[in-house]
């Protein structure tokens, strides 16, 4: 059986196009909702896998489901899905642990990836948004990474394990961490599961 899924929106069209969807694709789709408070009450009972929920809905939007989950330890992983292409938005759900952000207008095209991914345990946001969200101009701290720490967040922004650039760089596990532990202070960034991850996605074109 394949991941367990609910999904919530309220707009009638796009719940029923993803519900059909995600049904042909043979998901296991346990139920879909109208608004947030049903959304909520239907993690609550099923504790799916993963909830598929739009941003904007009557009571309770997906970033305040997201936070009562998170504040609850419920272990279902959130993915939204959005028109929204907001920097602060899009930081706001990083914040609060969301495993996955699609626009809605690509949705069909990638919600099978994004599901995928975050069955993995590795979280997946629509490339379109990060393009759109990305800075013209190269964040100043690109320029204190050595050449080896701008290869090993190229293959972390490609989902690579510590293990795996360890194998494709030819260096060991424990050197492969060093180096995110270096980059991390060079980047200033708190050094959280996802951080680097996160970063090199949204930054991977300056990564040359």
């Amino acid at each position: 059986m394949k991941t367990s899924i609910i999904i919530a929106d309220d707009h009638p069209l796009i719940l029923k196009g993803l519900n059909d969807f995600l049904i042909e694709k043979k998901y296991n789709v346990l139920a879909s909702a109208v608004n947030g408070k049903e959304a909520f009450d239907l993690i609550e009972r099923h504790r799916p896998e993963i909830a598929i929920l739009d941003i904007q809905m009557p009571f309770l939007t997906g970033l305040e489901i997201a936070k009562k989950s998170k504040e609850l330890n419920y272990e279902t992983k959130i993915i939204l899905i959005t028109f929204e292409k907001d920097e602060a938005i899009y930081n706001q759900a990083k914040s609060l642990g969301i495993y996955g952000y699609v626009l809605k207008e690509f949705a069909l095209e990638e919600i099978e990836h994004c599901i995928d991914a975050v069955s993995k345990d590795i979280p997946y946001f629509s490339q379109e948004l990060l393009s759109y969200l990305e800075a013209e101009e190269a964040p100043i701290e690109i320029e204190s990474l050595t050449p080896t720490e701008i290869d090993v967040l190229k293959h972390i922004s490609e989902n690579k394990t510590a293990k795996e650039i360890g194998e494709l760089m030819f260096i060991s596990f424990r050197t492969v961490e060093k180096h995110k532990s270096n980059i991390n202070r060079k980047l200033n960034l708190t050094p959280t599961k996802y951080s680097l991850l996160f970063w090199a996605k949204e930054n991977k074109s300056h990564l040359k």
